[in-house]
């Protein structure tokens, strides 16, 4: 097991040396990115759900839910809601955004690499030039892989909290 462990740790340092020093930003990137993916679907299954227990329990202790004051008392009641589930979904989308751009900046390095490396060598020499090319790829790859599966993540939680949110309006009923 001990052994296991080494090996993929050695992998992974192969793998971040060949991409160069933007793939170390966009790991840094995609921890971010899916520490928060990961907190808000924690939120989501247990602090949202007391948060919204919460909020029913108020609206129903309620014995005026005709007025327009009532009307307001549940829009802010949802508006509370919303704000709170939503609060780093902006910034999931905008780390989502980021990747490729880091990705193609990896590309400009490692092509600016492989260009030095032609004028130096007289641009006949192929093996020089394999760890430029890989530092234009490795990264690229990565923040493809990172915002696609960014974009899954981030599409499953606004439909989640889409739909919490329609549930709990629905759930707040307004007595005509």
């Amino acid at each position: 097991m001990y052994f296991f462990i080494l090996d993929i740790t050695d992998a992974v340092n192969t793998f971040m040396t060949r991409g160069g020093p933007v793939l170390t930003i966009i790991a840094g990137l995609l921890l971010i990115k899916w520490s928060l993916i990961f907190e808000r679907i924690w939120y989501l299954n247990t602090t949202h759900k007391a948060n919204v227990k919460l909020t029913l329990a108020a609206w129903n202790a309620r014995s005026d839910t005709k007025s327009w004051n009532a009307h307001q008392i549940r829009l802010m009641m949802i508006s509370k809601i919303s704000l709170d589930i939503r609060s780093t979904l902006p910034i999931i989308e905008v780390l989502v955004t980021i990747c490729p751009l880091l990705g193609l900046i990896g590309t400009v390095t490692g092509m600016m690499e492989v260009f030095y490396v032609m004028s130096v060598s007289g641009g006949a020499d192929a093996k020089s030039m394999a760890g430029g090319v890989s530092k234009a790829t490795i990264p690229t790859m990565a923040g493809m892989v990172g915002a696609i599966s960014g974009i899954f993540a981030s599409n499953y939680l606004n439909t989640k909290v889409d739909r919490d949110l329609e549930l709990l309006a629905d759930h707040l009923p307004l007595s005509e």
